[in-house]
């Protein structure tokens, strides 16, 4: 009796190491998924035995019931985390719940491009990967009162940077993302504002910084181009900066500035008005943000291409137009005094 019962034991032992040493093989075996790539959504409140569902639903082929005990005896059931995840072809029930113990959620990426206005963003946005366009058919108007900032023009309003999302995020909320991080960097270039800047406002400074991002060819010529412009502001002279213009034209700008484009008044025309226009005409980065409230100790008035991206600097108009006949040929009678030519 006393062998019997030995040999009973033994064999469940055996059992035992075999069916654990099953499963620990089975944790480690990839899935097999319908397609190189699965979608998996964990709404908040799911149980675990619901999540082992939920990866079966996807079509992942796989018993929910010995998913869900895997679960269990892994001791983790309770930390996985609800979210938006993506699951590849080589995942296994143990890297499985790795993933959905750190809430590795499926994420995409967004570049906003320094320089770009807000037609631009809107595009982009529009074209992101698995970015719910709750902002489509808004006006600029409803989409600043969606934001939180009604009555605030868009432009200049967003950070340029890279954001990364997780699928199914809404673009309203990266766009959230965007302004918190403009209205942190513009607050921090104000407060290290020169003392003797002739702005009266961090939006002004947001202004200024929006066209210097446009003018600047070279990262080396940005606070010499943004002391052109102080310059002038501090003595009443126009700014006579192109992007401006152009900016105003909208969808009109065909490619080509004509005379005739700098003489039709416009509310971003700084030919024919002076002082900043109304509002940025683009996104600065955070080194046009710094030009505007720190630019070069400088006396130049005018800056012209040198045609490799760098710019030349006077501060007299002679100079100015012996540069413009050096680098660039053939200005005609169309030329003019100007910052940019």
């Amino acid at each position: 009796m006393r062998s019997f019962f030995l040999t009973l034991f033994l064999l469940a032992a055996l059992i035992a190491l075999a069916l654990g040493g099953a499963g620990l093989w089975w944790v480690h075996q990839p899935l097999k998924l319908p397609a190189p790539s699965v979608d998996l959504s964990v709404e908040p409140g799911t149980t675990p035995r619901g999540i082992a569902q939920a990866v079966a639903d996807t079509g992942v082929d796989v018993q929910p019931q010995l998913l869900y005990l895997w679960f269990r005896i892994s001791g983790q059931d309770r930390q996985m985390r609800a979210g938006s995840y993506e699951l590849e072809r080589g995942v296994s029930p143990k890297l499985l719940l790795n993933i959905l113990v750190r809430g590795e959620e499926a994420t995409r990426s967004l570049v906003l491009v320094e320089g770009w206005n807000i037609r631009q963003v809107r595009a982009a946005l529009a074209k992101a990967d698995q970015l719910k366009p709750d902002s489509m058919g808004l006006s600029d108007e409803a989409l600043m009162a969606r934001l939180g900032k009604p009555g605030l023009h868009p432009e200049g309003r967003f950070f340029p940077d890279t954001y990364t999302y997780s699928k199914g995020s809404t673009d309203i909320a990266l766009m959230q993302r965007a302004m918190r991080a403009m209205d942190k960097k513009l607050e921090a270039a104000w407060a290290a504002r020169a003392s003797d800047l002739p702005l009266k406002s961090a939006d002004e400074a947001l202004i200024l910084a929006s066209i210097v991002e446009k003018e600047t060819g070279k990262a080396k010529d940005r606070s010499e181009i943004a002391a052109v412009f102080t310059n002038r502001l501090r003595i009443g002279m126009p700014l006579q900066t192109d992007p401006t213009v152009i900016y105003g034209m909208g969808t009109a700008f065909d490619g080509n500035l004509r005379k005739k484009d700098l003489l039709t008044d416009t509310p971003w025309n700084t030919y024919t008005r002076g002082g900043l226009p109304p509002t940025p005409i683009s996104m600065p980065g955070k080194a046009a943000l710094l030009a505007a409230v720190q630019p070069a100790q400088s006396k130049s008035l005018y800056f012209v291409s040198r045609g490799d991206g760098t710019s030349q600097f006077s501060s007299s108009l002679d100079d100015h137009n012996r540069a413009v006949n050096r680098y660039q040929r053939g200005g005609g009678s169309d030329s003019k005094p100007k910052a940019t030519q």
